[in-house]
């Protein structure tokens, strides 16, 4: 099966052929550093993580570039608000940031440009739209004229003429209503309430409006046309549709092939709202007794285009089906029966295998993956009396392999015991053999309490760390 996305500007899935033969130009909408990032945002970069980590996968070079913008409404006015300058308030949460992503294990990017790194580019391709008559000037900056570009829309499926319009025919707020539509903001003319923010400009002292920012980072670093651009579904309209008719009017070429949008997180039921109590932060959820691991399945393993339901319960079942595949592992580990493969065995191995690539390839169908995934997991215990050493061998080395798709599979373990509790092993060892079954039973509870399952096989005890 050829690998599939669906494409939110058709409105269809569509056969994967990047411009570039195995190389795909990748842009995903980055956070907006002036607070941490909450756990709807990082189901967003958790989708675009699995969409590269599959391209990857399937033989692609990937090229990657995730911006930050770190010039806006809301970064001046927290910045002003905490008496910091912009630059070294915007810092911290960059910081924050990459500790996040670090933490739940997200690839990172190929660039992490800064909007305020690209100043001159914005102005460069503000200063032709003026030139074209794409944008024009006014008493508080530059705006893009709508009205010049009819192909308006064409992301959001939107007709212009149909929705609201702002009372003044434009609007300089970076974010709007949805609703609305009206001519906006490539450059925000300087303001008592912008304070230290502004740069010289042929229009003015001023800023960029957050839109433009996007554009002029996409074409200097990924080119005039570009394979994929990803973000949250509330990017789509008004935001990605600016960025369409800005770049397009300025290179005369389509802007991006692939658009794919994640779809909203909500929790128990509902949109998340401080006044509700339900908004969490990563760090929230790490304060809460979360692993990192489990918060990542949990955020990954929906399909991205389906609303997720995050809750409490869903971390729970997260961790649960992450001993699961530990378990299997472990128990893959333990096989020592030589021989050729067991062929039922096998041949199940090869179904689930390939089921799971093929799910994957259709428009990353996570959920039908990890089911496949568990179907194989079921097989193996069914046959497990007859498998071998090459049995257990291609298991491991397919789900050991998906570490590199999932970023979930592989736990950090301690694989050597301490002196003391390697003495509790032994003793437990000696206990058996002494048919001590009451001892052997306490220091397997000790053991327990360490964190550490000590199994009984064929082959004698063996330990796990859990």
């Amino acid at each position: 099966m050829a690998l599939r996305f669906y494409n939110s500007l058709s409105r269809m899935v569509e056969d994967f052929v990047p411009l570039t033969k195995n190389k795909v130009r990748l842009y995903t909408c980055g956070p907006t550093v002036y607070n941490y990032p909450h756990i709807g945002n990082l189901r967003t970069f958790l989708f675009e993580d699995l969409l590269k980590r599959w391209l990857l996968y399937r033989n692609y070079e990937v090229i990657h570039v995730m911006n930050l913008t770190d010039v806006d409404d809301k970064t001046i006015k927290n910045s002003q608000a905490n008496n910091m300058p912009l630059s070294e308030y915007t810092a911290l949460y960059k910081k924050a940031f990459f500790e996040d992503i670090k933490t739940l294990k997200i690839l990172p990017a190929t660039h992490y440009p800064a909007a305020t790194e690209y100043i001159e580019q914005m102005i460069t391709i503000i200063s032709y739209l003026v030139e074209k008559g794409y944008a024009y000037e006014t008493e508080d900056g530059v705006y893009f004229k709508i009205a010049s570009f009819p192909q308006y829309g064409k992301l959001s499926h939107l007709d212009p003429s149909s929705l609201k319009a702002a009372a003044s025919g434009r609007l300089s707020a970076d974010e709007y209503e949805k609703e609305s539509v009206s001519d906006f903001a490539l450059w925000k003319k300087w303001t008592p309430e912008d304070g230290d923010v502004k740069w010289p400009s042929p229009f003015g002292e001023g800023r960029p409006g957050w839109h433009i920012e996007c554009s002029a980072m996409s074409l200097s670093l990924l080119g005039e046309t570009i394979d994929i651009h990803c973000g949250g579904i509330d990017n789509l309209f008004p935001h990605h549709e600016n960025e369409i008719a800005q770049s397009e009017c300025y290179t005369g070429k389509p802007f991006v092939r692939y658009w794919l949008h994640a779809t909203h997180l909500i929790v128990n039921g509902e949109k998340m709202s401080k006044s509700k109590g339900n908004f969490y932060t990563l760090r929230d959820l790490l304060n809460k007794g979360l692993s990192p691991r489990a918060i990542r399945y949990a955020l990954i393993t929906t399909h991205y285009r389906k609303p997720l339901n995050f809750t409490f319960d869903l971390a729970k079942q997260a961790e649960a089906s992450l001993k699961r595949i530990d378990d299997f592992l472990f128990s893959l580990k333990q096989i020592q029966k030589p021989g050729e493969p067991y062929e039922p065995l096998h041949q199940l191995f090869l179904s689930k295998k390939n089921a799971f690539e093929e799910a994957m390839d259709d428009d990353l169908n996570i959920a039908e993956a990890m089911g496949q995934l568990f179907e194989m997991i079921r097989g193996f215990y069914e046959h497990q009396p007859n498998a071998t050493v090459a049995n257990a061998k291609e298991m491991l080395e397919f789900v050991l392999s998906l570490e590199k798709v999932l970023g979930f599979i592989e736990k950090e373990t301690l694989d050597t015991l301490s002196p003391e509790e390697e003495a509790l092993f032994n003793a437990r060892i000696e206990a058996k053999k002494n048919k001590d079954y009451t001892r052997a039973d306490e220091l397997r509870a000790e053991l327990l309490k360490r964190g550490i399952e000590v199994r009984d096989t064929p082959q004698g005890p063996v330990w796990k760390r859990l």
